[in-house]
């Protein structure tokens, strides 16, 4: 297994959380919940370059105060509501390579919203990453949903239309028992990496995923009130 590859670990905080105001570096059992994601790549077993990508001078101010290197601000017209993490990550990238010259050859990005995610999962994706990177884009973890999409509709004209009308040969599978009908997964946001060449076709997760399952119960992601743990 090749250990000599680059890593650049990623932490997106943005500061416009309407759900829960600065909601980023709000505090989680006595520290901004941002330091988490740092803290937790810092004690991987793989070297890697931790960069907190934010908006916010006062988040960047807090980020390097736990070890996270913030060489820039975040344009805003990146940074807003509907900003996609293709925007973050590949601006950040851009910005290494141009200023620092420096190219990373695997991408870890960390999401502040999973400040309990376990130091042995990272060590764990990265490692099946690097062993398969040659046959996968990127690497996500997911978790196994109850409710099926198959069972799913949309209103369009005020009627139910079906989100799918067959499933392998099962037809009409909204109305069948969901035992027979194909188990389906959820990107939980808790890992995800991927190969930095992929985003040269502007994506970041590219065609070929490599499905990182994970327990339900190990999964806690904040993005409401109703998220923080008691």
């Amino acid at each position: 297994m090749d250990e000599t590859k680059k890593i650049l670990c990623i932490i997106p905080a943005r500061s416009g959380s309407k759900g829960i105001p600065d909601k980023n570096i709000m505090d989680f059992k006595g520290k901004p919940l941002l330091s988490w994601s740092i803290q937790q790549a810092q004690q991987c077993k793989y070297n890697m370059k931790i960069i907190v990508s934010t908006d916010s001078e006062k988040y960047a101010e807090i980020s390097k105060q736990y070890g996270a290197e913030t060489p820039f601000i975040r344009p805003d017209k990146i940074s807003g509501d509907t900003s996609t993490d293709f925007e973050c990550i590949k601006h950040c990238v851009d910005w290494l390579k141009e200023k620092e010259n420096y190219e990373p050859d695997i991408i870890l990005h960390l999401r502040p919203t999973q400040p309990c995610r376990k130091v042995e999962d990272i060590n764990m994706a990265i490692e099946v990453f690097i062993s398969n990177r040659d046959k996968y884009d990127s690497l996500r973890s997911v978790i196994a949903v109850e409710k099926s999409p198959y069972k799913m509709y949309l209103i369009n004209n005020e009627e139910l239309t079906p989100l799918f009308n067959e499933v392998n040969n099962i037809k009409e599978p909204y109305n069948q028992a969901r035992q027979i009908l194909p188990q389906c997964y959820l990107h939980n946001g808790y890992i995800d990496i991927l190969n930095a060449d992929i985003l040269k076709n502007d994506t970041i997760s590219g065609s070929r995923i490599y499905p990182f399952v994970m327990n339900m119960d190990n999964n806690i992601d904040i993005d409401a009130k109703k998220d923080i743990p008691l």
